[in-house]
């Protein structure tokens, strides 16, 4: 089945496996994160033939596992990083105009307490944080007082006020995902690169999937190692050599509880031991507290959050609310692990998240990732895709700073409800609200030509009908209840263990009958 839709051209399900004639690609890139997705959306809007590889699902690790915020990153102005804060300040621009359905402005409380800078000088960090890049869709910060009536304990009556955006960090992984395939890339999920070896001009890229067990090969003239916090393992594993730099991996957690304030807008709490804590609405009944900073080792795929860092997360939002929370309050926990470049003997706290990209020392071209954050994504991307471009004379040049993501093309959220409403007055009002603030312009092709409630097939609960699940594993890889109650959405958080079993059944059979095997990606 082929959708059509106006502003991105046909496209095709299971990510790509039309029109491959050969098993030969320009480039190989390792990693279904945001940089890996970024990277094959990039390169084959240049013209390059790629494949994309992930072992699990996209973002099925750190990348959807963020405090699910676009931002300059306001604390890094304090370790004098104004060339990333700067850097960052001006993706968050060009990535809210991307992609304004799943990143949207967002305001930031700061209370002040005795322990913190003076207020003159927090006022005069904002005052930077305002005007180290100009900025157009971002109000400036202000001073603010907090009142009797306000969320917060008593004694805290000064604060600020200052803007940032809030991203749905999965689904913009699936964009990009969906850019790159719409581009001419090949997406494949749950395949694993075992190995790599060097066979002039090309590399022979060994593929296994992980689900069928079975395995192909692949040529290509470049690989590009996104692995996030395996990136130091996929060298080791595929080419027997150490990693070229030093990875330091840090864990971040956090929690979510039923809301514990009221309002559209977030708060940054700066502790006592200098660390911060966001607390942020998050899937409108829910608040977001995260995150912590832990040391990590051991396999980035088993991270959890400790009960130290639970207590922590707890301390830190009871010593500013009224509202005190405790381990019973606590909905939902995810831990995500931060690839930082390592320097000996600094803190995680103030370690860089600027990105390097470096040649592994090979007989040919493997790039590898390190570090990096989901704001400067786009960045690293050109970057790295720049960064190889000299083996590819024919690519074209870069494009996606101008670039819309899939969905995005419209410029006013509440005209798009609207419309979309008007289209399909039958449609539950928070459905419909979830699906433009999910899919955006992309939204109608759930429904389709769909009448009545009746048309969208079973309802498995909470507004998640059968259209939008089959949409979901036709169109944009999921594979399990899991990839779709987490990752493509949130539901998670409402459904029964029954309600889930339910769906995975669903998907399990759907999927049976459409999946490729593959070889149908790599042809002999």
């Amino acid at each position: 089945m082929i959708f059509d839709d106006v502003s991105t051209g046909n496209i095709e399900p299971d990510g790509g496996y039309v029109n491959q004639t050969s098993a030969a690609y320009d480039l190989v890139v390792i990693g279904g994160g945001i940089n890996g997705c970024g990277i094959a959306a990039d390169a084959a809007g240049r013209g390059l033939k790629v494949l994309l590889c992930e072992k699990g699902d996209l973002a099925s690790a750190t990348s959807s596992a963020s405090t699910k915020l676009i931002h300059g990153g306001l604390r890094y102005l304090e370790q004098y990083e104004f060339g990333l804060v700067r850097k960052a300040l001006k993706e968050r621009e060009l990535l809210q105009a991307a992609a304004r359905h799943v990143i949207r402005p967002m305001a930031f409380r700061i209370p002040h307490q005795p322990h913190l800078r003076p207020r003159w000088l927090i006022r005069l960090g904002l005052f930077l944080y305002d005007h180290i890049t100009r900025t157009a869709r971002f109000p400036d910060s202000r001073t603010i007082r907090f009142d009797d009536k306000g969320p917060l304990v008593p004694s805290i009556r000064h604060g600020f006020e200052y803007w940032d955006a809030q991203v749905d960090d999965a689904r913009l992984v699936v964009l990009n995902a969906m850019q790159a395939r719409d581009r001419g890339a090949t997406v494949v999920t749950r395949t694993q690169c075992t190995g790599i070896e060097a066979d002039d001009p090309h590399w022979q890229v060994a593929l296994e999937d992980l689900i069928t067990g079975d395995s192909s090969c692949v040529r290509a003239k470049a690989v590009i190692n996104a692995g996030g916090p395996w990136v130091g393992r996929v060298v080791q594993s595929i080419t027997g050599r150490s990693a070229k730099l030093p990875v330091r991996l840090v864990k971040g957690s956090h929690l979510v509880v039923n809301r514990i304030h009221d309002g559209d807008y977030a708060f940054l709490l700066q502790n006592d031991d200098g660390r911060v804590v966001f607390v942020i609405p998050f899937d409108e009944r829910y608040s977001l507290i995260g995150t912590t900073e832990e040391d990590f080792s051991g396999d980035p795929g088993d991270a959890a959050i400790s009960d130290t860092e639970t207590d922590y997360l707890i301390g830190v939002v009871n010593h500013h609310f009224r509202h005190q929370i405790t381990r019973s309050d606590v909905v939902w926990t995810f831990s995500g692990i931060r690839p930082l470049l390592d320097e000996e003997g600094m803190a995680s706290t103030r370690i860089s998240r600027d990105y390097r990209l470096e040649f592994e020392d090979c007989a040919l071209p493997l790039l590898s990732v390190y570090g990096g954050k989901v704001t400067t994504y786009r960045l690293l991307a050109e970057a790295a895709v720049d960064t190889v471009a000299s083996i590819f004379p024919e690519a074209g040049p870069a494009w996606t700073r101008s670039a819309v993501l899939p969905g995005g093309d419209f410029t006013d959220f509440g005209n798009l409800e609207r419309a979309f409403n008007n289209q399909y007055p039958w449609l539950p009002d928070s459905v419909g609200k979830r699906w433009i603030g999910s899919y955006g312009t992309l939204a109608q092709r759930i429904p389709g030509d769909a009448t009545s409630l009746a048309d969208l097939g079973e309802d498995f609960g909470h507004g998640l009908y059968a259209c939008e699940v089959n949409y979901l594993c036709d169109f944009e890889w999921a594979r399990s209840a899991g990839d779709i109650l987490w990752r493509r959405s949130k539901l998670g958080l409402s459904f029964s263990p029954a309600q889930a079993a339910r769906l995975e059944a669903h998907v399990s059979l759907h999927v049976s009958g459409s999946s490729k095997p593959l070889a149908a990606y790599c042809p002999s």
